[in-house]
């Protein structure tokens, strides 16, 4: 009899009255026991009022019935499907939408809905990897900033592929602890390129040196990130470095000037198709064979056996690097013994390769200059602290 009432007078009612009324209709209807009878009319009755032309109305309904696993299938299927302002709390809380739902209206739905969808809690695989490669960037970085969901690293780097050449997305991605090496040097690169594209602009600098820098940028870049890289990991990271072209010689001197002996290691096994077990044992030659053939079979240039050569002796006799960051900086001592032995080796040495170590020689001394300089300014900084520990 009520909801009889309530279907009748619901006709003429103003659009405020009829969503507080619908609102308290769908709330009986989860919490008050009603009648068989009652419940199959107030369902109907809500069913009605899907088709009311007010989206208040429909927004009163899907408010209640969001975080409801009791509520009407049929009804909260079509509020689903309803304008984005009713639909979103029940595209972001609802249980009773199942996955393959969600899928559609990712692929179909405007940002708003993709990003409800993308703070649902706990996404699974399948919504991740639709987000991932449909959403709107918008979307991504709900989905990015969701505490509660796992995204497996292809939906990463898939992420990384299409916007990380918007600041808000690449700096979401990079401040994740659980983002693969190959995808965290992907950004590196998009943000590479849009500084390129930034001073070549504004003429600042020309396009090749605007390249040179950021090539040099990015190969710096790579040792830092493969100097904190292990296990499959840093397999990846190489396996990506080689599909994007940029395992090379001259990134490989470097890993190995820097005393990264890791990423020297995992790029050989990657160019020569050996285990690592037998790279090792070639690097450890101590007679240089085995390290030459190691090189042959990797592919690289004749004219740079005399560096690596080197390069390996000087590193067995300075030592290993136990710190990160010790891995990542050009040690200068390595580079000028390298630099000397391919400058007086010219049957080996070419100018490429020259060019190449100058340069690492310069930057090497740049770096060791600017570490005294700041332990300098630190020692400085302590004495007057020192002193007034003493005087206490």
């Amino acid at each position: 009899m009520i909801v009889r009432q309530f279907i009748s007078w619901v006709r003429t009612a103003p659009p405020g009255e009829r969503a507080e009324a619908t609102r308290a209709l769908a709330r009986a209807w989860l919490v008050s026991d009603l009648s068989d009878d009652d419940r199959a009319a107030a369902e109907g009755a809500l069913l009605m009022l899907l088709d009311d032309g007010s989206p208040l109305v429909r927004q009163a309904m899907a408010e209640v019935f969001a975080r409801s696993v009791e509520a009407p299938p049929a009804i909260v299927q079509a509020l689903s499907l309803d304008q984005a302002s009713v639909a979103l709390p029940i595209l972001e809380h609802s249980q009773l939408l199942i996955d393959a739902d969600l899928v559609d209206l990712v692929a179909t739905g405007c940002a708003e809905v993709q990003g409800a969808i993308a703070r649902r809690a706990g996404l699974p695989a399948s919504l991740c990897a639709a987000i991932a490669e449909v959403g709107q960037a918008a979307a991504t970085l709900e989905l990015i900033e969701n505490p509660t969901t796992a995204l497996p690293a292809f939906s990463l780097h898939r992420i990384a592929e299409r916007h990380g050449h918007l600041a808000a997305v690449r700096e979401a991605l990079l401040a994740r602890a659980d983002l693969p090496s190959s995808t965290r040097l992907a950004l590196v690169a998009k943000l590479s390129d849009t500084l390129v594209q930034f001073v070549t602009a504004r003429n600042w600098l020309s396009a090749d040196r605007a390249a040179r820098v950021a090539a040099e940028a990015n190969e710096r870049s790579t040792v830092t990130i493969a100097a904190r890289s292990r296990g499959d990991d840093m397999r990846d990271l190489v396996g990506h470095l080689r599909a994007t072209g940029q395992l090379n010689a001259g990134l490989i001197l470097r890993a190995l000037l820097s005393g990264n002996l890791a990423l020297f290691d995992a790029a050989l096994v990657e160019l020569s198709g050996l285990p690592q077990s037998r790279v090792t044992a070639l690097i450890d030659d101590r007679g240089g064979a085995g390290l030459t053939a190691l090189l042959t079979r990797a592919g690289f240039p004749k004219s740079t056996f005399g560096a690596f050569r080197a390069a390996v002796e000087a590193l067995h006799e300075v030592g290993f690097v136990g710190s990160i960051e010790g891995m990542t900086r050009l040690r200068r001592r390595m580079v000028e013994r390298v630099l000397t032995q391919c400058a007086t080796d010219s049957s080996e040495a070419t100018e490429p390769l020259l060019i190449l170590l100058r340069r690492f020689s310069t930057e090497s001394a740049r770096e060791e200059a600017r570490l005294f300089c700041d332990e300098l300014v630190a020692s400085r900084e302590a004495v007057p602290l020192h002193d007034d520990l003493i005087a206490a």
